[in-house]
């Protein structure tokens, strides 16, 4: 395995092929025929994932009626998917963190340059996950950054143009932090948990939160490649702005892809890998990808919240039984996260492969 300080070739930023007007693709990125988009199918236009109005969700106070609690559990049983809306987030915070992230995405390449990432931590501007020398490569560039533990904030690591941007960036974790909080509760709620317990496995107030911000340029071979490659997220809960013109992401749902169409002024909540694992499969993290797009670019911006770093994640022990004795074995977040980082997005082969202790995955 490389070094994990370095990456394995020179950098090539996807912006830069996007504006350079070239009429096909690098080879580097094209997909095998099976790993190829697939539009929507004139049957599936009409599927969506699940959309829930959070009314009554805000602060201290959970007021949501039983038949939003059982949406809720519903979406994160059979689709691991779902919008929100009504969250508590302002929209003009919503817009302006997204137009700030394209503002900046639109920067000299100098200034970017200057926040050039490393695969050790991978914070601030990169193009590709994973260090497999000659892997084929996803149509993107990104930016990564922390918000939580405060020991890992960094904000010499966060861009400091466009004007304000830190300060927004800052504003926006706050927020999402918050309703990150306020989800985990219901949840819990719906698992038949205390409501504090899921936050509690998380490893209570010393959670870990960060951000990625996707650029997807403009493709001019969209049907060969993917702006990100299939996969689960890692992590525990997954809160997506996607672009609010712009379509592009994929959600696998029996054995099909589906475009979801974001609802205005929506976040798009997911199921990562840390809760399937606590909740013993209970709640199940679901492959996604991202298609790209021929005349337009996209903008996205993940926030992830995390279980705290270092402590073991395995099945609440109130939902191990004797009929469903406990599918995953202990592994701490860092352990965990360390496959996509060192192999990039590999749909759900990680999570998957924890069900027999004999395929663990070995930090190699």
């Amino acid at each position: 395995m490389n070094n994990s300080h370095d990456w394995p070739e020179p950098i090539v930023r996807v912006q830069s092929l996007s504006k350079s007007g070239l009429p096909i693709i690098p080879d580097r990125y094209i997909k095998p025929p099976s790993d190829r988009p697939s539009f929507n199918t004139p049957e599936s236009c009409d599927v969506n994932i699940p959309i829930i109005d959070l009314t009554g969700l805000s602060g201290d106070q959970n007021s949501l009626s039983v038949s939003t609690l059982d949406q809720i559990s519903l979406a994160c049983r059979e689709w691991g998917f779902f919008q929100v809306v009504n969250h508590g987030v302002s929209p003009e915070l919503m817009d302006r963190a997204r137009e700030t992230w394209r503002s900046f995405f639109h920067l000299p390449m100098e200034i970017k340059q200057a926040y050039a990432n490393s695969p050790k931590t991978y914070e601030g501007y990169g193009s590709r996950l994973g260090i497999e020398k000659g892997a084929i490569l996803d149509w993107s560039d990104y930016y990564y950054l922390h918000y939580l533990p405060l020991t890992l904030k960094d904000y010499s690591k966060w861009p400091d143009s466009p004007d304000s941007c830190r300060e927004v960036i800052d504003e926006y974790g706050k927020e999402l932090v918050k309703l990150s909080e306020r989800i985990m509760k219901v949840l819990s709620i719906n698992l038949g948990l205390r409501e504090d317990r899921l936050q509690n496995a998380f490893g209570g107030e010393n959670i870990g939160a960060c951000l990625r911000v996707n650029f997807y340029p403009s493709c001019p071979q969209p049907d060969l490649t993917l702006g990100l490659s299939s996969h689960s997220d890692p992590g525990g809960l997954t809160l997506l702005l996607p672009d609010h013109e712009v379509p592009g992401l994929q959600v696998r749902k029996d054995g099909k892809w589906i475009t979801v169409k974001p609802a205005p002024h929506a976040f798009i909540v997911n199921i990562g890998d840390q809760i399937q694992v606590l909740s013993n499969a209970n709640y199940k993290s679901v492959e996604h990808r991202v298609i790209v797009n021929s005349g337009r670019e996209r903008v996205s911006l993940a926030f992830f919240y995390n279980p705290k770093s270092d402590i073991p994640i395995k099945p609440v022990e109130e939902l191990v039984s004797a009929d469903k004795p406990a599918l995953y074995p202990p592994m701490t977040f860092d352990e965990y996260r360390l496959f996509i980082r060192l192999r990039g997005p590999k749909g759900k082969s990680q999570v998957e492969s924890l069900k027999s202790p004999r395929c663990m995955i070995k930090s190699d």
